[in-house]
């Protein structure tokens, strides 16, 4: 019997599936994502999922996984597939009865991409046919929900018991806030989401549950200790091109310079951060992330360095801002303007010195890769570009197993996922 994973990508689902003891075979167009899959030894067809046949798996497939491709719907993008949503629903609709209309409603796409969030269906309902498969999981940026839902109905009126929601990734041990649209469906139990493993605060065990381990930070995936110093080097590079370095050569600057003069300092709990800070009457952390987010840093900022985590947007003014001691905000990559840096935050002070410009140091795909819960020696093919292309679209390992170990009558374990090397 087979799980069918369609758009597999660099092997986020199939990595999961193996650290649980199964194989998948992975659909998947993108040369570098295949290449990727191929030295993880994944099992792999390179192939359009539009064109490829359903034939091949009928009576076959107990599992079905599928992530399309997000950028058509993505923040990160243009969000052109909002506006085509009229014409993916009424793809789902005709290809649930078995009508092909694709070709049809192609043309009227604003994004061309905006109906492979349909192709799902297309091999759904010739499993169906069949009666397969046995299980059903789907991925995608939230503004899909309101897609899988129209899938959900679809699922039930063949026998399926179906969730659909938005979880948090975090709330699963990965180390970066990603919340996602799921589609969890079975036709042999009831559908529900996994119990969440963490909490933004930790939750002790009482008579109403096991309680909660505290959201992963980058500090502990990275394996930053106590007493343990960041050693990664500046990754450098833009878009799939790998593009040219985004600070002058001579701003460039590694983890590892910062570590030897003594700027990487562990963080204290969040708590007494937030209350030194409130008593110096200095920084809120909307001001860090606006100081950040413009490169400068106000008159209030300068002080004892620590490490802040920036995801600039295409509104710099915008960006995310995480401390190493909280996890990362939504990983992705594909423009200059979204890629991830590190950029040093000092603490407080009340002098009045002229603002210092921040120093960014660029984030490494193996530091990417971790935040995503990727082992540390997992083998990204392709440059730069190409790595942090795949890591960003990628479906985080972790939270792929706990969606998938109740279909295969697995147990996940807390030690299953061991992050940093």
């Amino acid at each position: 019997m087979i799980v069918l994973d369609l758009f597999a990508g660099p092997g986020g689902w199939s990595h999961a599936l193996a650290v649980l003891g199964v194989r998948d075979i992975g659909l998947e167009w993108g040369e570098w994502a295949c290449k990727t899959r191929a030295s993880q030894g994944q099992l792999t067809i390179r192939t359009d999922v539009a064109m490829y046949p359903v034939w091949p798996f009928l009576g076959k497939t107990t599992g079905l996984i599928a992530s399309p491709p997000c950028q058509a719907w993505s923040m990160a993008g243009k969000r052109l597939g909002l506006l085509d949503q009229p014409l993916v629903h009424q793809a789902v609709a005709d290809l649930a009865t078995g009508r092909d209309t694709r070709e049809q409603l192609l043309p009227a796409c604003r994004d061309e991409r905006s109906l492979l969030a349909a192709e799902p269906m297309r091999y759904l309902h010739a499993l169906n046919q069949q009666g397969q498969p046995e299980w059903v999981a789907m991925e995608e940026v939230p503004d899909v929900l309101p897609l899988w839902r129209q899938y959900a109905a679809i699922l039930r009126s063949w026998g399926f018991s179906v969730w659909t929601g938005i979880l948090n990734a975090a709330d699963y041990g990965v180390p970066q806030t990603r919340r996602r649209a799921i589609l969890i469906a079975s036709r042999t139990r009831t559908a529900e989401p996994p119990p969440p493993t963490h909490a933004k605060a930790a939750e002790p065990e009482s008579l109403f549950g096991p309680g909660r381990a505290q959201w992963v930070s980058m500090a502990e995936a990275l394996g930053w200790g106590a007493t343990d110093r960041p050693v990664p080097t500046v990754c450098a590079g833009g878009g799939p091109g790998g593009g040219p370095e985004p600070f002058p050569s001579g701003s460039r600057k590694t983890l590892t310079d910062a570590r030897d003069r003594g700027a990487w300092k562990p963080q204290t709990t969040p708590a007494e951060a937030k209350s030194r800070r409130i008593k110096s009457g200095s920084v809120t952390p909307h001001a860090v992330q606006e100081c950040c987010g413009r490169g400068v840093l106000g008159r209030a900022c300068t002080g004892e360095v620590g490490w802040s985590w920036s995801l600039p947007s295409n509104n710099q003014a915008n960006a995310t801002v995480r401390r190493a001691d909280e996890p990362a905000g939504t990983l992705f990559f594909g423009h200059r303007a979204n890629e991830c840096v590190w950029v040093s935050e000092p603490a407080p002070s009340d002098t009045d010195e002229e603002p210092t410009a921040p120093e960014s140091i660029r984030i490494t795909a193996r530091e990417a890769g971790l935040l995503q819960t990727f082992p540390a020696d997992y083998r990204w093919a392709g440059n730069k570009g190409q790595q942090f292309s795949q890591i960003g679209n990628a479906v985080p390992p972790r939270l792929a197993a706990h969606l998938l170990a109740p279909h295969l009558g697995k147990t996940l374990h807390p030690d299953d996922f061991t992050l940093a090397a």
